[in-house]
């Protein structure tokens, strides 16, 4: 009886061990995975540049989530992403639009930025198809818009082809704010 007991207490143990350590090297696993997602939605956000101040746009205001107006009257919506809508003529404000809207303003009203063409020059609204940085030329540091908006919760990642030259970026970046419920993937049914 006793034999069975301790064959038993040991077997238990084994397995035991057996389930903490899978576990163990589970959470490492998903810990390394989390930390490259972070990695490389930061690494999409500030980094310094030489910047030519003659390519340099003055952004006269945020339109809404994905959508600028520059000082010379050109509009210009974010490629790869898309935030939930404040001014659609035929949408109603949806769910995190306005907050959207003003992580926008917050990031780029009044500051200049620095645009980047992928394939396409124009949709078909006649807005310019950019990646949107916003430049701090004090500093020589740039925060990538369009990422930032997708790593905060604040936009989905969106990639139509041609235009996808930072369509991981963009998905890595919603991944880890959906993961960490962040903006919309937190406060949105």
């Amino acid at each position: 009886m006793k034999k069975k007991l301790l064959v038993s207490l040991i077997l238990l143990l084994g397995a035991l061990m057996f389930f903490l350590a899978n576990n163990a090297k589970e959470e490492v696993v998903k810990k390394e995975k989390q930390a490259k997602v972070t990695n490389s939605a930061k690494k999409t956000r500030i980094h310094q540049v030489r910047i030519d101040e003659s390519k340099l746009y003055l952004v006269a205001r945020a339109i809404d989530g994905d959508t600028i107006e520059l000082e010379n009257g050109e509009k210009v919506r974010y490629i790869g992403v898309d935030t939930p809508e404040t001014k659609h003529p035929k949408k109603a404000v949806q769910c995190f639009g306005k907050e959207a809207h003003e992580k926008n303003k917050e990031l780029v009203e009044g500051k200049y930025v620095r645009l980047e063409r992928d394939v396409s020059e124009h949709d078909k609204y006649g807005r310019l198809l950019r990646y949107v940085y916003v430049v701090n030329t004090d500093s020589n540091e740039e925060v990538f818009v369009n990422a930032e908006l997708v790593s905060e919760g604040y936009a989905h990642a969106s990639t139509f082809p041609p235009d996808v030259k930072f369509q991981e970026i963009f998905l890595d970046g919603q991944n880890f704010a959906r993961e960490h419920k962040l903006g919309l993937w937190g406060g949105c049914p």
